[in-house]
């Protein structure tokens, strides 16, 4: 059976009208429209169009804050920081990147927290914005109201996933890195128990502490494993910790004020290489450096070695050429968002 495709501008429109349709400015629906979409584009199936339904969902019950903008706490020029209001994840961050560009022009560093946005979906879905500008940018988020993530040594659930993504320019393609802290992530473990399917590798454990590849642990009091596992788990740990510092402790906002629903705290970080060395250094560098990982001899009988967000741009082109596949849950799920709004369906 072939599996239907999809142009990507009919989706972004589609995703608008759904945005819309739940209550969202027009601007704001274009945003999360536009982010989710390039996240499959890129990809990332379980931060894309599967996410929408419950972004409509909490646009209708008051999760996600609808109108307005976000509330100036602090400005100082190279550094701004923001209450986000539980605005739309998506929106605030384009909206932080269009300052921070301008900013960073200025003072050749930018830097934007956010304190109480709400889910900003795929960070890598942000990053070309400014490698496409020449900038090397880093995007850090924290669920500050999930504990899902267990200290390593640990089996009680504390911290969250802790993402972090970066676009770091080359001569030719960027490097597009978005990693979490957590070996896996809430959202794929949601994604598999819906499949019946387990993870390949032990990287969740149960409440008693043993490794499991059953998402199901999960909802049974058991927890993710940090980066490096049991083994060496104490790295995704310390970079949890890095991380919920830099979001919550840097926007004011986190566990300590006990949040409830879908809040996300963010780190924007902008960097004009030209401001330091100058950016044909920088690119010299980069490129060196990426050029030597690609000749590096891979593994035998390995594929050869590939940068991150290679197979991602690879996977846009052709989603680009001949159409975006999504899975029939994903678009199972956006046939119910558009009957329950009232919004045709995309051919």
């Amino acid at each position: 059976m072939t599996t239907p495709r999809h142009e990507a501008a009919l989706l972004t429109g589609f995703a608008r009208d759904l945005c819309q349709a739940a209550g969202l400015e027009a601007g704001k629906a274009q945003a999360v429209a536009q982010t989710l979409v390039e996240s499959d584009l890129l990809g990332h199936a379980t931060h894309g169009l599967a996410l929408l339904p419950r972004y409509l969902d909490d646009a209708v019950s008051g999760g996600m804050t609808r109108d307005g903008g976000p509330e100036v706490l602090r400005d100082r020029g190279a550094c701004l920081t923001w209450n986000g209001r539980r605005l739309p994840g998506p929106w605030l961050v384009h909206k932080a990147l269009d300052i921070a560009l301008e900013r960073a022009e200025t003072y050749g560093t930018a830097t934007i927290a956010i304190a109480d946005s709400h889910h900003i979906g795929c960070l890598a879905a942000y990053l070309t914005r400014a490698t496409e500008r020449g900038f090397l940018m880093v995007l850090s988020s924290s669920a500050s109201a999930a504990a899902a993530v267990a200290p390593f040594g640990a089996i009680t659930g504390v911290l969250a996933p802790d993402p972090m993504a970066a676009g770091i320019p080359t001569e030719g393609d960027p490097i597009l890195m978005d990693v979490s802290a957590s070996i896996t992530t809430i959202n794929m473990a949601g994604q598999l128990q819906k499949a019946g399917a387990r993870y390949p590798h032990p990287w969740v454990q149960d409440a008693e502490g043993n490794p499991s590849t059953d998402p199901a642990v999960l909802s049974q009091g058991g927890t993710l494993l940090p980066a490096g596992g049991l083994d060496h788990g104490q790295k995704g740990y310390a970079w949890a910790l890095l991380n919920e510092a830099l979001t919550q402790g840097l926007s004011g906002y986190g566990r300590a004020d006990r949040p409830t629903g879908w809040t996300a705290s963010v780190l924007l970080q902008l960097y004009d290489p030209e401001a330091f060395a100058g950016q044909a250094q920088f690119l010299r560098q980069t490129s060196h450096t990426a050029a030597a990982c690609r000749a590096a001899t891979p593994r035998p009988g390995g594929p050869p070695v590939r940068l991150p967000g290679e197979s991602g741009l690879a996977h846009r082109r052709a989603a680009l050429r001949d159409g975006l596949a999504l899975s029939p849950a994903i678009w199972s799920g956006l046939q119910g968002a558009a009957a329950k709004f009232g919004v045709k369906m995309p051919a």
